[in-house]
């Protein structure tokens, strides 16, 4: 064994002496030549292990290694390891690794760190509705401290996938519906978790998933099918992913589906065309978990080897957890089914990012046991934890003014989330702690005790089933207090990975019990805890007020607490449509019209006969307990040629009694183009803060890349003709101006 260590170390110290010069690949880069003086050193056997992704037995058993696998680590048949965590336990892993192995190549750790390590974050979808780059940066960056912290080198995250499927359980990891706005969010992910490098101890690997088109699955389905033209997968779908790798994120993720009859695993236009050719990715792609072997379910490989070597001559590098590489890989190479070149070329790109990394210089650079305890749960990160959940608030309804809670006033909580802890922090939680997390009513006592107001607190009823016997004691408490806030929602496990719903009302007895609340007369505020949107018609119409929460994170019953009171004014927006009803879905705000829009005098035309077209709340909504007017908006001017920018401006004013945030949001259509083109289409917004009679001008810059689309021709550009450019608070309540763009 120590006989292969010692040229591994002496090629190392030759490559690091020399300049750099292009590799294989042709990119000159300082670690080509590194790169290569390890891969030369490599048994085809030891090549493949480096293509080989397991995971540990921690999230079941605690911090154990899967039996076989310390084998496979010190053979060098293993080359990376998830949901391994903690200083003690990858230092434990590595040190196998690295003095056990016959060329001590260090193992990679990755994990699901999705909205925080320890500190847990607003899941992404609550997050996104800040519109706040800034935050969703902060928030990324602090998971990425944490984790690093615990000796991580790698997250699977941020989820870009654009969704218009609420049913859908994992919109509650990604950014909404829309492609720009989920773009600039994909950029903000990446770059908070990587940074500009790896120099340092507080940044990790990005993985930019899943790709591609997996937020679209027919019937809301997990892992079902996706059926899309190129065309709106261009338009709509890949924009956020090319944001991601514009950012500078070093690996991606296959998706579970397939798209157009091709698994994504298995995909080569899709890796090698779209994502490396066209768009210039240099990292490693890295399949989801077995999704090497479910090419079979999908009836697109015969068997695991077939699979197997379908996904290697796509242009995957890394196999999750399926071992099918490990397995096959060697014997269909012998068959000449695939080349050791592919494979090298595999390796090199992930000894590449090993060495990025600095791993080969120190293995154990992530793992200090004292930053560790000093990182995690740190003061500065639940503080920001807490100020990013409050941004990520909706103010959905506030009739007569009841928010914020005025003083004096007598409160009733009722609701199966006022004293939770557990839930709030959602799905992919990684390694967080529900019972460290600030429930609404340890707030609300910390405020009590503080401010000397009164409040009761009851359960009501649980999340689900059938069961009605807390409503008594909810009611008699209602009876007796000025205001009710109902805290109701989902548990944290009804959204996430496998988690569809064909329902998505609020499940259980909780609408009843909030029905039973109204009927009392007293002013009721509900408060929901989600990871999705919901159908609330009757709740929208009849509370009094309706403040969506999202699952709010390990600070979020402060933060909900700092909006019910006023110390914090919502700013948030949706990034998502809630529908009236399950039956209009898919809804999403820049649909395109149809040759017979809806009219409501005539019948033929497209719309329901049992409610509204239109959504419970569109995107782009939320409300303030201030006021603001729109006035004045205006274009430069009419005409533009393709090297012009176009200005639109608009007069933005408090019209109310308290300062406050606003999200100005500015839209484009396009009104006849080679192809049809959508009703609305976002193209920037600004968030301002204005105190009371205070008023701004707010102005949008738009280039004629601003207005390009695929043609009918497929080519990306911007087509002559008028456009509509429209300024609001929201999707629908918009002024416009039209304008020409002209050759």
């Amino acid at each position: 064994m120590m006989i292969r260590i010692w040229p591994l170390m002496a090629c190392l110290l030759f490559a690091v002496s020399c300049k750099s010069q292009k590799g294989t690949t042709g990119t000159p880069d300082r670690y080509n030549t590194q790169v290569d003086s390890v891969l030369a050193l490599m048994t085809l056997e030891e090549k493949i292990g480096q293509m080989t992704l397991y995971t540990t037995d921690w999230e079941s058993t605690g911090p154990t290694i899967r039996k076989g696998y310390q084998e496979d680590i010190r053979k060098g048949t293993c080359g990376a390891l998830f949901n391994s965590h903690t200083v003690a336990f990858t230092r434990q892993l590595q040190d196998i690794a690295v003095k056990e192995s016959p060329l001590g190549i260090p193992l990679l750790f990755g994990y699901d760190v999705i909205h925080g390590y320890k500190t847990i974050f607003p899941v992404p979808l609550g997050e996104s509705c800040s519109w706040d780059l800034a935050a969703i940066e902060q928030s990324a960056s602090i998971a990425a401290a944490e984790a690093a912290a615990a000796g991580l080198h790698w997250t699977f995250a941020p989820m870009v996938d654009i969704s218009r499927e609420p049913r859908w359980g994992r919109v509650m990891e990604g950014a909404g519906e829309d492609p720009f706005l989920g773009s600039l969010i994909a950029r903000a992910r990446v770059h908070g978790f990587q940074g500009d490098h790896f120099n340092g101890t507080d940044k990790i690997l990005a993985c930019v998933k899943h790709f591609a088109g997996y937020g679209a699955p027919i019937a809301g389905r997990d892992y079902n099918t996706v059926d899309m033209s190129e065309r709106t997968f261009r338009d709509i779908y890949f924009p956020p992913y090319k944001a991601g790798i514009e950012a500078g994120a070093r690996t991606i993720m296959t998706s579970f589906n397939d798209l157009d009859g091709i698994p994504s695993t298995g995909n080569k236009w899709l890796l090698e065309e779209v994502l490396r050719k066209e768009n210039n990715f240099t990292g490693f792609v890295v399949t989801d978990y077995t999704s090497i072997n479910e090419m079979v379910n999908h009836g697109y490989a015969a068997d695991d080897k077939h699979a197997g070597e379908l996904a290697a001559n796509a242009g995957v590098d890394m196999d999750m957890q399926g071992a099918v590489f490990q397995r096959y890989l060697k014997e269909s190479i012998a068959a000449g089914l695939v080349s050791e070149k592919q494979v090298d070329e595999a390796v090199r790109r992930i000894l590449r990012i090993k060495f990025e990394l600095g791993l080969f210089k120190d293995p154990y650079k992530f793992s200090d046991a004292q930053r560790e305890k000093a990182v995690v749960f740190a003061p500065a990160h639940l503080q920001a934890a807490r100020e990013i959940a409050r941004k990520s608030i909706v103010l959905l309804k506030n009739e007569d003014k009841v928010l914020p809670i005025a003083n004096g006033k007598k409160i009733a909580l009722v609701g199966p989330l006022v004293a939770d802890r557990n839930n709030l922090i959602g799905e992919w939680r990684a390694s967080g702690e529900g019972e460290k997390s600030v429930s609404i009513l340890d707030a609300f006592q910390e405020r009590a005790a503080r401010d000397g107001f009164t409040f009761t607190h009851a359960k009501g009823c649980e999340l689900t089933g059938d069961v009605t016997t807390g409503f008594e004691e909810a009611l008699r408490n209602a009876q007796t207090a000025d205001i009710i806030i109902a805290v109701v929602g989902e548990k944290w496990n009804m959204s996430g990975e496998a988690k569809a719903r064909a329902d998505i009302s609020l499940p259980g007895m909780q609408e009843q019990l909030i029905k039973e609340l109204v009927a009392t007369g007293k002013p009721v505020v509900v408060v929901l805890m989600n990871g999705r949107p919901l159908t609330i018609p009757w709740i929208a119409e009849h509370a009094t007020a309706v403040v969506e929460a999202w699952l709010p994170g390990t600070m979020g019953g402060l933060a909900v607490a700092d909006v019910l009171f006023g110390d914090y004014n919502p700013s948030a927006k949706l990034t998502m449509t809630f529908p009236r009803h399950v039956g209009q879905v898919p809804i999403f705000y820049n649909e395109k019209n149809t040759g017979r829009p809806f009219d409501p005098n005539n019948g033929y035309t497209s719309r329901y006969l049992d409610m509204p077209n239109t959504p419970q709340y569109p995107f782009g909504y939320g409300l303030s307990y201030t006021t603001f007017t729109y006035d004045s908006m205006m274009v430069a001017r009419k005409d533009y040629s393709f090297s012009d920018t176009i200005i639109a401006t608009v007069n933005i004013k408090n019209t109310g009694s308290v300062a406050g945030e606003e999200i100005v949001q500015c839209y484009v259509r396009d009104l006849v183009g080679s192809v049809t083109r959508p009703l609305k289409e976002l193209k920037g917004f600004e968030k301002i803060k204005l105190a009371p009679g205070e008023s701004k001008k707010v102005t949008f810059k738009l280039t004629s890349k601003d207005l390009a689309f695929y043609t009918a021709d497929m080519t990306f550009k911007a087509e002559p003709g008028a456009f509509w450019v429209m300024v609001g608070p929201d999707s629908e309540r918009l002024q416009k101006k039209e304008i020409r763009l002209v050759q």
